[in-house]
């Protein structure tokens, strides 16, 4: 159908096409602009309205060290058969997932989340200052709600645990955190279920109630400025004599440079162009609630006993689920939400589901929990700023910046080497 539509349009050039209208795409957009690129950007559907929906609505200053495969062989056991909340394993895909998890697993060892940890402090360090410099020139810094959040716990053995673990990171990596006994935790949030062993207060990260608004918000500030946001299919994408080629409602875009940040679907099109991404998919989902009374919750809490977090947002209490291993595409099985929606209502008041289905995100993983962020070797002009996992919304416009710096010859903020495409 586009092309059909562009064969009659006049064809639109530009200096660089951005693929992909999450909160990584538009970030990239909004930053080559600033710095005088002339930007398309282009997405089949409307801004922040994939994976950039669907998340906790954390911008995680703490999240230098990355979610690891386990490689205690009682807890592989437990999620391969799905006896842990936080994990669901299809295992009709394990055949085309398996390599992955393998290559996860292999990150994972002390020396591989080291690295990993390592790669990810520069970024994670500058999250919660890139996005106040968008959210204050897109005037909604008012969105961003500094109050950090809990993590919370039912044991004093669990809770001590996380202290001596948590205080490793924090003396290796800056991660800073306040240990909080079960009173404190009921001041804070009178509307928790009583009993809580305590807390480990995340300080620093901040919060939004509303992740795709602030996505909108973001698309808003680029078109503004001059920049041009079309619907387009990036599947069409093409290598032309002057550069690429992506076929949009509004007719062919032609540019000198393409961004891809699209997320999950981004192998798909470094397929397309002759590149093997190692590339896995956790997928997640996500319900709202309205609450009991007049019960309130003030902060994202992490249940650490079943792997969900509560935040609350502005259709409600939103209640958001561990992992899926599954095929990127396979049809939705919200079991964990099932799992995990009773003790969510042990823990605080929910009443009844506003949303009428669960959503269904995906999560787009690298083995090494690092995005890519840099130029895609024998694809001149081809740009790689996806594999954020779970932080695609705490590092969107950090990486942002690093990529378009990159791509201006503009000595970057921090080496980007982590970031390589061609690492694996």
């Amino acid at each position: 159908m586009l092309s059909g539509i562009a064969l009659f349009m006049t064809d639109l050039k530009c200096d660089v096409i951005v693929l992909g209208a999450g909160i990584v795409g538009v970030s990239a957009a909004l930053h080559l602009q600033s710095r005088g690129r002339d930007v398309v950007l282009i997405d089949r559907r409307g801004a922040a309205e994939e994976t950039s929906y669907g998340n906790t609505g954390l911008i995680q200053r703490e999240g230098v060290v990355p979610y690891p495969f386990p490689h205690d062989p009682w807890k592989i056991a437990k999620y391969a058969f799905n006896m842990l909340p936080e994990a669901n394993l299809h295992w009709s895909a394990l055949p085309k997932i398996a390599p992955w998890l393998y290559r996860y697993w292999r990150a994972s060892s002390p020396e591989g989340q080291a690295r990993s940890a390592a790669g990810a402090k520069p970024l994670i360090e500058r999250c919660i200052l890139e996005h106040e410099a968008l959210m204050g020139a897109a005037g909604i810094t008012g969105m961003m709600r500094r109050t950090g959040y809990l993590r919370i716990y039912r044991t004093d053995a669990a809770l001590q645990s996380a202290i001596a673990k948590e205080s490793i990171d924090r003396e290796r990596y800056g991660v800073n955190f306040e240990a909080i006994d079960g009173a404190r935790v009921a001041e804070m949030e009178p509307h928790l279920s009583p009993g809580l062993a305590g807390a480990l207060l995340m300080t620093e990260p901040v919060s939004v109630a509303d992740p795709e608004a602030v996505g909108k918000a973001y698309a808003g500030l680029f078109v503004s400025r001059g920049g041009r946001f079309l619907r387009g299919e990036a599947r069409s994408l093409s290598r032309e004599t002057a550069g690429w080629q992506v076929l949009t409602a509004s007719g062919a875009v032609l540019a000198r440079e393409v961004v891809l940040a699209l997320g999950p679907w981004s192998d798909d099109v470094m397929r397309a162009q002759g590149h093997k991404v190692p590339m896995g998919v956790k997928r997640g989902y996500h319900m709202h609630y309205s609450a009991k009374g007049n019960a309130t919750l003030n902060r994202p809490v992490l249940d650490t006993d079943n792997g969900y977090v509560i935040t609350p947002m502005t259709r409600g209490i939103r209640l958001t689920t561990g992992a899926e291993f599954a095929l990127r595409d396979a049809a939705p099985t919200p079991v964990q939400l099932a799992r995990v929606e009773p003790a969510a209502r042990a823990l605080f008041p929910l009443a009844d589901r506003v949303d009428a289905t669960p959503w269904l995100g995906r999560r787009p993983c690298l083995p090494d929990m690092l995005p890519m962020i840099g130029a895609v070797p024998g694809s001149p002009g081809l740009w790689a700023d996806f594999g954020h996992h779970h932080l695609g919304f705490t590092m969107g416009p950090v990486s942002g910046r690093l990529l378009a710096e990159l791509m201006t010859g503009t000595a970057p903020f921090t080496d980007p080497t982590p970031y390589r495409v061609d690492r694996f």
